[in-house]
Order: structure tokens, then sequence, then C-alpha cells
């Protein structure tokens, strides 16, 4: 079973989130069935200002998602004031991310699940582990911006209007390298998170943010000095050249803080693991990467399949539907995906000691309720904590802010009004969204082959029917919401019953003796 641990012994030491024994210090005890679950929640909220406990890291996460949707906000605004019909051109950033992501999503995924295990695994095996995760993915995104830059005009065909495509080249070409710096920030990000050092990707945000506004002040912003004409294309260079200080930054930071530094927790571990990537490490994250890869490359699939119809509404229809998703993926969402890397981090740790805790000769396992909850129960807390931001900010952002906003990000009122429209119809239907990407975080970071299939089902039986509809229905910009509504804003609604169906089958089987004792 666990190691048996009271509540008052919890310590952390004097490094701020160093730990000094390997339990995770927001698990209590051996025997879950003998803490009350009161005493456990009032534990496990407890505001802390420590990067291993839950609030402690919720605080980090916020704080690292918050200045990225910021500055995305920000640069919208910018590029409005000097060329509004450009607005839609620097979508071609997020159109490529979303490509970048089904690398991003895979085995940077499976970290929450392998390196996340803090329990049966030393910290030297996780930094291994995290140093070839890093490494792996760094390939992967030269190779992947050397492609985007061979195929730019393609692209720009496919995601770009044609009323601005050929001014957007460049620009496109520019945002090719923004595959680089994604996957070392993502492989960095996430990695650092699941070895409890939130902070590190606070520090690429940080940097990243700073740096941004800055040079935007300097050079594109109404307030820039003489002299300069700014365009589209400066705005671009400036991203992509500070995308890539900010990942290089918080690369450097974490190699120091966990490696090089005399009082790191690498050089207090007594292993004698090797820090260098390997061959061993890779194999090890493969498996249940290459089941995160292949989610989000039939989801992202589908979802660029019916970008690409949105783009061929036009440029106000295009460029509302970049508003609207700034909007909505942008500032209004930080507390959800500060959740949820908090959420699958947690989990994470505890379903790594719910499996060390089995017997070495068994290979199944009965759990109980009580231990169910011990490892859930983060998504619970999280559920809770979104509901508590989003309703009031949905509410805030239907009956007074989606309109004004929407204008204020792309300078055209028919934009803002198409934009406000697309807000008050499915708007609902992210508050199923913020639930369901919690519950679905038990499945990501315990068992990546049902979280898989959860989605199979969402996309198979709902995303690709409706997404065939779409393109074989003739659409124009008058009635083409109608459709997309229903893709978009269904799906996110069959994703939470799915979820919950999910979820319910994973904690049933694990009461009925299937759960893994390794991965």
């Amino acid at each position: 079973m666990l190691g048996s641990k009271d509540v008052s012994a919890v310590r952390v030491a004097g490094d701020v989130g160093e730990r000094t024994r390997p339990e995770a210090d927001s698990d209590i005890g051996d025997d879950w069935s003998t803490v009350p679950w009161k005493n456990q929640i009032k534990h496990d909220l407890q505001l802390s200002r420590h990067r291993n406990a839950y609030t402690g890291a919720l605080v980090f996460n916020v704080c690292s998602f918050v200045l990225p949707a910021l500055y995305s906000t920000l640069s919208k605004l910018w590029v409005a004031e000097f060329d509004s019909s450009m607005v839609v051109t620097t979508d071609s950033y997020t159109y490529i991310g979303v490509v970048a992501e089904v690398l991003n999503e895979g085995l940077p995924r499976a970290a929450y699940l392998i390196i996340g295990d803090r329990t049966s695994r030393s910290f030297r095996e996780r930094l291994q582990l995290t140093h070839t995760l890093i490494l792996f993915q760094s390939t992967l995104g030269l190779v992947m911006s050397f492609a985007f830059l061979g195929g730019a005009s393609t692209f720009a065909k496919g995601f770009v209007p044609v009323e601005v495509r050929d001014a957007s080249l460049t620009y496109v070409r520019l945002a090719a390298f923004s595959a680089l710096s994604s996957a070392i920030e993502y492989a960095v990000g996430t990695s650092t998170r699941a070895l409890d050092r939130p902070d590190v990707p606070l520090i690429i945000s940080s940097t990243k943010f700073a740096i941004n506004i800055i040079l935007d002040l300097i050079i594109i912003s109404k307030f820039h000095v003489g002299g300069i004409t700014p365009t589209v294309n400066i705005q671009a260079g400036i991203q992509l050249a500070c995308n890539l200080t900010s990942a290089f930054v918080g690369l450097a930071y974490f190699v120091y803080a966990t490696s090089l530094k005399n009082t790191s927790a690498a050089r207090r571990d007594p292993s004698d693991i090797s820090l260098k990537p390997s061959f061993a490490a890779l194999k090890t994250l493969l498996k249940p990467g290459f089941v995160f890869f292949w989610e989000s490359a039939i989801r992202n699939a589908l979802y660029l399949w019916l970008v690409h119809g949105i783009v061929s509404m036009g440029s106000n229809y295009a460029t509302a539907w970049g508003v609207f998703s700034t909007i909505r993926w942008g500032l209004v969402m930080v507390p959800v995906q500060a959740l949820e890397a908090t959420t699958s981090t947690f989990v994470g740790h505890s379903w790594g000691q719910f499996r060390n805790s089995l017997s070495a000769a068994s290979t199944k396992h009965q759990a109980s309720w009580h231990q169910i909850w011990g490892i859930a129960r983060w998504a619970a807390y999280s559920v809770s904590i979104a509901l508590a931001f989003e309703v009031p900010l949905c509410l805030l952002m239907s009956f007074l802010g989606a309109r004004p906003f929407a204008h204020y990000l792309s300078g055209s009122d028919e934009v803002a009004r198409i934009a406000a429209h697309m807000w008050r119809t499915i708007d609902w239907c992210y508050l199923c969204y913020a639930v369901s990407t919690q519950l679905a975080a038990v499945l990501m970071a315990t068992r990546p082959e049902w979280y898989l299939y959860q989605s199979l089902v969402s996309n198979i039986f709902y995303v690709l029917p409706w997404a065939i509809v779409c393109q074989v229905t003739t659409l124009n910009p008058g009635d083409a919401w109608t459709y997309h509504s229903v893709v978009f804003g269904g799906s996110l609604v069959f994703s939470l019953f799915d979820v919950m169906a999910f979820d319910a089958v994973w904690a049933r089987r694990l009461l009925r003796k299937k759960a893994l004792t390794r991965v």
C-alpha cells in the first residue's frame, strides 16, 4: 500500500517546492479509507505557495497561461489598427499551431502518466525521460518548420482568404518556425509540470510576454517610434523571435534548476541513473505517446477540414471566426487550461501511487471507491472551480462584452456583428467543454487508450458526419453558421456525455479488478 503519512508530517524544503521525500505532498496517507473525505478536501485545497501542492501549482499555471492569451489579444488589436484587412492573416499562426499540435500532443501528453509517476520512479529517471522528450520533440518541430516553409503557398491556399492570400505568403513563411518554438515550449511545459516545476512554463511565458510587449510597443503599436511603418510581417518576425528566445530561455532555466544547481534535486538523488537522453527512455514514452498522437491527429484533421470551409466563406466570416476563437480560446479560457494542466499533473501523481501500492506479483487489483476518489478527486475540484469562473464570464460576455470586444479586435462593424452572433449561439456550450476537459484529464493521466476511445466516439459519430454535411451542402456566409454552430457547439455537448460515460466505465473496471500495475 501507499507509504503511511500523517497530514502534519508533510513538509517542504527551503527551496520553494523542492520535496524532501518522494511521496506526493498533496496525498494523505497509506490507508485512504481511514481519511474522512472532508479532511482530505480541506487538506488538498489549502492555500499554498508551494509548486507541489494543488493550489500552488494552479496559481503558477494560471499565470503561465494568461500571459500568452493576453498577448494574442493585444497582437490582433495592434494589427487591426494599421491594417484591419490583415487581421485574418494572423490566424495563420493559429492554424500552423493546430497542425503542430498533433506532434505536440503526442509524446508530451504522456508526461503526465510516465514522468508524473513520482512514486515508483526516481527523480533522475524522470529527468532522463524529460530530456529525451524535449530532444525528440525539438527535432520533430525543426523538421515540421522546414516542411511549412517549403509548403507556404499551399498552406495559404487552404487557410488564408483569397482576398489577402498573396500578401500573406511572407507572414506564413515566418510563422512556419513557430512549429519549432511551440514544440520546445510544449515539451518543456508538460514535462516540467509533471516534475512539479510549473515555474518553468511561467518563466517561458513571462519572457515571451515581456519581450513581445516591449518590441511591439516600440515598433508596431500606435505609440511606435517615428520612421517605422508597421506591417503584419514585422509583427510576425517579432513574434517568432520572441517565441524562440523564450523557449530557449525556459529550457536553459530548467536545465540549471534541475541539474546544474548545487542544491538541485538531481544532485541530491542517490541513484546513479544517467540524465542523458536514451532510446530506452524514448521507448517508454512512445507507447502512450502514439495513443495521444493518433487522438490529436484525428481530432485536428477534422477541425482543419472545417476551418478550410470557414475560410472559403470570405474574409469577413473567416475574420469573425478568428476573432471569436481569440476571445473564446484566449483570456476567457485561461482558467480551464490552467485547471486541465493542474488536474493532469495531480491525477498522474495519484495514479502512480495507486499502481505502486499493488502487489508486484499481481496483475489485477480491486480498487475501493475511496481509492477511486483519491485518484479522480483533482478533476472534481477543477470542475467546481472552472464553473465558478466560466458561468459568470459567459453571462457577462453574452450580454455586455462580446460585440464591443470583437469590434475592438477587428476594427470592423460587420466582423463584430458576425462574431457576436457566433458567441451568443454557442458560447454556453463551452461550459460543457470546461467540465469535460477536467473529466477527460482523468483518462489522459491514467489510461491513454480510454482517452483515445472517448475521442474517437465523439469525432467519428458526431463531428465527422456533420463535417461531411458541411462539405456537401452549398453554404454561403448568410447560412453557414447554422451548420457550423451545430458542429462546433454540438460536439462540445456530445463530448461531455461521452467523457462522463467513459469515466464511469473506467471507475467500474477499477472496481472489478482491472487496474494495471505498470505502464
